[in-house]
């Protein structure tokens, strides 16, 4: 979970106490201030796990003002920042057991949909637009683009917004996707439900509950034999 605050320490430290200093912002952003957005994008990101409330973000942010200004923190930063990642882990994992209960009515639910397969395991794959490429084998390698969230429709990953898509050999991606790119062609677009047996199992990582199912949104946009 120290993953989770890295990023967001570093960029704490690196504010100059300058940095809290109101100054006019122009519109459109000049590229200095589109730097200084992206600054608060990777922030709220590394801060989804906490599901905050309105007021523990306010909390959150005067945190962000006291360190920015260089003032003495209100609280010892070894022990909260201990306490803090301890907190993001049970809000995950709570997050992950709230969820638990209603994931047999919703894949009952997808694998009833007109045109759902399901593999024998357990991997449920629904065709969204057929590809009119090439089909990847498990030694090939692939380029796509994906949207990853939990079956409430919480986001875990975008490669859309990060504006990259992910490349690898087919067989290097989890069972699920590796699995369900079989089942497509290149320019295809899909939709996989992935139990964790198939995924990241009880494992989770920074923002994933463990024993999560997991739903991507897929594009397969090219197919390198």
């Amino acid at each position: 979970m120290k993953r989770i605050f890295i990023t967001a320490l570093i960029l704490l430290i690196a504010l100059p106490a300058y940095a809290a200093k109101k100054k006019p912002v122009t519109r459109p952003l000049t590229e200095d201030q589109k730097a200084f957005y992206a600054v608060g994008l990777v922030l709220a990101r590394q801060l989804e796990v906490f599901d905050l409330t309105p007021a523990e973000l306010r909390i959150v942010k005067r945190g962000l003002n006291d360190a920015a200004r260089g003032r003495k923190p209100k609280v010892d930063f070894a022990v909260y920042s201990k306490k803090s990642q301890d907190l993001a882990i049970a809000r995950r994992d709570a997050h992950g057991k709230k969820l638990a209960s209603r994931v047999a009515a919703f894949m009952a639910q997808e694998e009833a949909r007109e045109g759902s397969v399901k593999t024998a395991s357990g991997l449920i794959f629904q065709s969204v637009k057929e590809g009119d490429g090439a089909a990847p084998a498990l030694t090939d390698k692939v380029k796509v683009h994906y949207k990853s969230t939990l079956i409430d429709g919480k986001e875990m990953a975008n490669t859309y917004k990060i504006g990259q898509a992910d490349a690898s050999v087919l067989n290097e991606f989890m069972k699920c996707l590796s699995e369900g790119m079989q089942m497509m062609k290149q320019g295809g677009k899909a939709r996989l439900i992935c139990p964790p047996e198939i995924s990241l199992g009880n494992e989770g990582t920074d923002n994933i509950p463990p024993g999560a199912t997991l739903i991507f949104d897929l594009e397969l946009l090219e197919v390198t034999k």
